[in-house]
Parts: structure tokens; C-alpha cells; sequence
């Protein structure tokens, strides 16, 4: 019986650790499986790097809902032996949920390490919620850390998670389609955009902030060439702001972020009805019909996953009148 399938125990879990530590160092052998391959991944300080993973898998824990995404659009999900099972999880891979087995590891926050332990997977799957915990989780599997670079287009790291991804579970050239598609659709909309003015806001706990080009959403006004007049705000959960200045700014156009939908926060106040006063009535963008409120979910939950990145190009296309 191979290695993978030995009932956890103390002795077990040291030679799961040992096996771990020599993956990342580079070797080509492996305690679980007789081909590995050598894949992209970010350290828990960030940096890049690459990690020893066995090919093809077959128990996987994924704990990243953008990672999740792309396994699922590769068809490679029955490796997926243990989620997250609490929080929001996105409508498109909740199916997960029913897989039979599936361990709960917790959330994309906060990781049931003696669930994960249990699992024993062959490799762990995490973003950037989890790199603090890089270190913790290599003593279990080989981690492998997916995440948005904000830095670069967002479709450029689209394509290299889904080409890491890929390449463990034999699926090379797979995505390579969707992400073309992704390209194409892109600059149609980038033509349509041509420097209109826009402001991003998130709205949370009645709080109305705005978003610059070098975090969350900056999909909008970096890559789709939205002249976003709040751009040089880099605070991850927004800026405080106001609807006075919203009106000072007077874009074309406001795209919404409600937070609070996102996580399930009970009892919020809905950003559309945050947003419906007054001031902000007064607004180009409002008079024109031009605030729009993106798939909370998705955008702030699991950016970077293909289906993820569907829908955000087609809340971008809706926004613009763009039939497909």
C-alpha cells in the first residue's frame, strides 16, 4: 500500500515533514509518488520560488477558493480531499461541498490543522490569506502559494497559476484557450473605456472607501485603462472616504464593492442601499446610470481563478453595454 494511504501517527508525521522538507529543497525523489515536477509558488514572506510536488496527485486540500476554481475548470477536482466547508464559498464551486468525504479544513483564513494533519494530502494548495502560515503548513505537504500579483496584469497571473496548477495534474495546455479568450475580451474593452473617469468604492459596516490601482480591483482602472481618480490609494481594504468627495471627484463612472455581502457579514446594510442618498444622487455617474455593483464574491473572495475572472470581465461588459 502506498505511503500516502498509512494511517496517521506520531512516526507518520515525522516522515510526512521529512518528505515535505526534501520536496522543497529540489529533489527529484519523493516519499508519496515516483514523478514529481518542480512549480511556481510564493514563500510565506512572499518572494517567488519554486516547490517539489508529486504529479497527478491524488489527495489534494485546497485552501484558496481562487485554486479551487481553476481544478475545477482543468477537471482535475477529484484530487480535492479537503476545503474549506465554512464562510462564504462562491456559487460556482460549492459542489465541492458534496463530495463525498471532503474534509473541512477550516477557513481561507484559518486552518483545522488537526483535520488537515488527518488528510494526510500530497500537497496543500494556499493564497494569501494563509501566508503567514507558509512555514506551518510545509511541515504537513509540499505548500503550493497561488496568488494575484498586483504588480502586473491581472490576466498574467491568472495564466501562471492556472499553467502551475496544470502542470501538477498533467492538464498542460488546457486553460490556454479560456485565457486567450480572456485576452481578446479584454481589449474590446479596453477600446470601449478609452480613459473614462471612474472611482472604485468599497462599502463596508456603512462605510463608504475607495479603492486604488495597486490592490483589490485594480483589474479596473490598471488593466481596463478606467481613469480611476482615486488611484494612488494602497490600503488593501480601501480608504476612508466620503460621498462629499465622491461628488468632488464627479466620475463617469463607480463601480461597488460590498464587502459585507461578500463575507456574510449578518445584518449588514446592502451597498446599494449605503450608496442611495442624497450626495451621491448628484453625481454624473449616478444621473447617467453608471454605478454599478460587481460579484461581490468573486471579487473579493477568489480573484485569479478562471471562472472568477469570467465574471469579472463580465461585469465589466455589462457595465459598457458589451453583448458577447
Amino acid at each position: 500500500m502506498p505511503a500516502r494511504h498509512l494511517l496517521f501517527s506520531p512516526l507518520k508525521k515525522a516522515i510526512m515533514a521529512t518528505a515535505a522538507a526534501v520536496m522543497f529543497t529540489g529533489s527529484v525523489s519523493s516519499a508519496w509518488a515516483d514523478d514529481t515536477v518542480s512549480v511556481f509558488t510564493y514563500k510565506g514572506d512572499r518572494s517567488e520560488s519554486t516547490v517539489e510536488v508529486p504529479v497527478n496527485p491524488e489527495r489534494v486540500a485546497v485552501i484558496d477558493y481562487a485554486v479551487l476554481d481553476i481544478i475545477d475548470r482543468l477537471e482535475a477536482d477529484d484530487a480535492v480531499k479537503g476545503m474549506p466547508l465554512k464562510g462564504t464559498i462562491p456559487e460556482y464551486i460549492k459542489h465541492f461541498q458534496g463530495h463525498k468525504g471532503m474534509v473541512n479544513t477550516g477557513t481561507v483564513k484559518e486552518v483545522d490543522f488537526e483535520a488537515l494533519m488527518a488528510l494526510e494530502p500530497e500537497v496543500i494548495f494556499i493564497g494569501g490569506r494563509l501566508a503567514a502560515q507558509y512555514d506551518k503548513l510545509s511541515e504537513i505537504a509540499p505548500v503550493v502559494f497561488l496568488s494575484v500579483d498586483y504588480t502586473r496584469p491581472l490576466l498574467e497571473s491568472v495564466e501562471r497559476n492556472a499553467s502551475t496548477v496544470a502542470a501538477i495534474f498533467s492538464k498542460d495546455g488546457q486553460a490556454d484557450e479560456i485565457i486567450n479568450g480572456f485576452k481578446e475580451r479584454v481589449e474590446n474593452i479596453k477600446k470601449q473605456v478609452n480613459g473614462k473617469t471612474a472611482v472604485v468604492g468599497l462599502v463596508n459596516a456603512t462605510q463608504f472607501k475607495t479603492l486604488g490601482d495597486t490592490g483589490r480591483c485594480s483589474f479596473i482602472g490598471r488593466d481596463l485603462g478606467f481613469n480611476n481618480l482615486a488611484k494612488d490609494i494602497e490600503a488593501t481594504h480601501g480608504n476612508e472616504a466620503s460621498f462629499e468627495l465622491l461628488l468632488k471627484l464627479n466620475p463617469e463612472y463607480v463601480f461597488i464593492l460590498d464587502r459585507d455581502s461578500a463575507i456574510g457579514r449578518p445584518g449588514a446594510k446592502l451597498a446599494r442601499d449605503v450608496m442611495n442618498n442624497e450626495i451621491t444622487a448628484k453625481t454624473r455617474a449616478a444621473q447617467e446610470d453608471h454605478i454599478y455593483y460587481l460579484n461581490s464574491t468573486v471579487w473579493y473572495l477568489a480573484e485569479g481563478g478562471l471562472t472568477a475572472t469570467d465574471l469579472m470581465i463580465r461585469d465589466m461588459e455589462q457595465a459598457l453595454n458589451i453583448n458577447r
